[in-house]
């Protein structure tokens, strides 16, 4: 039902586009206006048995694929905003980047009617904008952001960046402070590059931030219920629940079928004109293979006229075991004893591919020309513990752990 929501505000506001360039009055066109935003980029890997890729449902990258990869910073975005009433207003947003299936074509990324309440107090409904973290409203206008690219060893702990559904948004202000509490409840469905599915159900997400002058503080809380329906996935689970109690308590333990996911997140920024900081930490909790997943990451940087060098610190990491005895191989057929053998293997390679990781990046962003960005960026990834760290797409000579460099170009701007 929320995805016909949403479908159906994306056609409410095509029919208002069309009427507008039908010859509206004046009065009438002023109430839109019109937007865009884009990335042209292009990244280098060192490692050529894996992609490095910003998305878990990119199909390929930098790296095995290509190693100049131009798929995974670009991307074109374009925003209609309809101010209906002085209380409604009605927001479409498309976006084209690289898909599941490695097209290009255009995405609803945002499709929702906003009303005002009152002018502190609104409510939505369509899709809208997941804002796990501190720069999830504009995670995608690389203009907006000092990086290339938010740093992927917080933001990847929430790969989908909007959701249908309905939210709320209530501004309070005291002693020169600015507090802005959001709700939102939703559902998301999304596709693998491989073919499979992810349906997150009963998105609940409750953000708070406190605004002070140059200062910014962050906290959010997200619980969803998770299912992963991918065939390899769903072959080792299955495999396992054929040898009896056992095997089925292992399969119900690591299996991703209607599962909680929670992820919880802290940041704060200080930037008061010629420099900024900022740091976020978070905590994303799951019993099933993926564990109990962190990140953080600390970036400042000084502006000197146009350019503004800055530098990023960051890891990945798990609390939770990357490994497990699997089946009792003790008192099996030897063929039943090979087959089983084969599952716990099977089995602590996924465990063993959840993301552990230390990155170090330098880079600067060079504010040319008006709305227009240059940024370059090398970054040093410092595979742990025999970990993939975020890289996908691996190839049968890939060996965990090692180091990865890193380095990527891109013009932003924004219209």
């Amino acid at each position: 039902m929320m995805g016909k929501l949403a479908r159906v505000t994306a056609l409410a506001a095509a029919v208002l586009v069309h009427q507008m360039a039908a010859g509206a009055d004046e009065t009438a066109a002023s109430r839109f206006t019109f937007d865009g935003f884009g990335t042209l980029g292009v990244v280098h890997s060192d490692e050529d048995q894996a992609d490095f890729a910003t998305s878990l449902f990119a199909p390929d990258g930098a790296g095995h694929t290509r190693a100049w990869s131009p798929e995974v910073d670009s991307r074109l975005g374009l925003q209609l905003t309809a101010n209906l009433t002085p209380r409604l207003t009605g927001v479409l947003q498309l976006i084209a980047e690289q898909r599941y299936d490695d097209s290009y074509t255009p995405t609803v990324e945002w499709a929702n009617l906003r009303y005002d309440i009152t002018p502190d107090l609104s409510v939505r409904a369509g899709r809208m904008v997941q804002s796990s973290f501190m720069v999830s409203e504009y995670r995608k206008v690389g203009y907006a952001t000092p990086w290339v690219r938010p740093p992927e060893e917080v933001y990847r702990l929430v790969p989908v960046t909007n959701f249908d559904g309905i939210d709320f948004s209530y501004r309070s202000r005291f002693d020169g402070l600015t507090n802005t509490l959001q709700g939102a409840y939703g559902r998301k469905d999304a596709t693998l590059s491989g073919g499979g599915t992810v349906e997150v159900r009963d998105v609940v997400t409750l953000t708070d931030t406190l605004e002070w002058g140059a200062a910014t503080l962050f906290a959010s809380y997200g619980s969803v219920h998770l299912t992963v329906d991918e065939e390899n996935l769903n072959a080792l689970f299955d495999g396992f629940r054929q040898f009896g109690p056992e095997g089925v308590a292992i399969a119900d333990r690591y299996d991703v079928s209607d599962k909680r996911y929670e992820v919880m997140a802290v940041g704060a920024r200080y930037a008061p004109g010629d420099w900024f900081v900022m740091a976020e930490l978070a905590h994303a909790n799951s019993r099933t293979y993926i564990g109990d997943a962190r990140g953080w990451y600390v970036s400042g940087g000084y502006r000197y006229g146009a350019v503004t060098p800055y530098v990023t610190l960051a890891r990945a990491w798990v609390d939770s075991s990357t490994s497990d005895p699997g089946l009792s191989l003790g008192g099996l057929p030897s063929s039943l004893a090979g087959q089983a053998g084969g599952l716990n293997g099977a089995l602590n390679g996924v465990l063993g591919s959840v993301p552990q990781q230390k990155s170090v990046t330098l880079g600067a962003r060079w504010d040319f020309a008006q709305n227009m960005a240059l940024k370059v960026q090398y970054e040093r990834l410092d595979l742990e513990n025999g970990s993939p760290g975020i890289l996908l797409n691996r190839q049968p000579d890939f060996e965990p752990g090692g180091r990865v460099n890193l380095f990527s170009v891109s013009l932003d701007f924004v219209f």
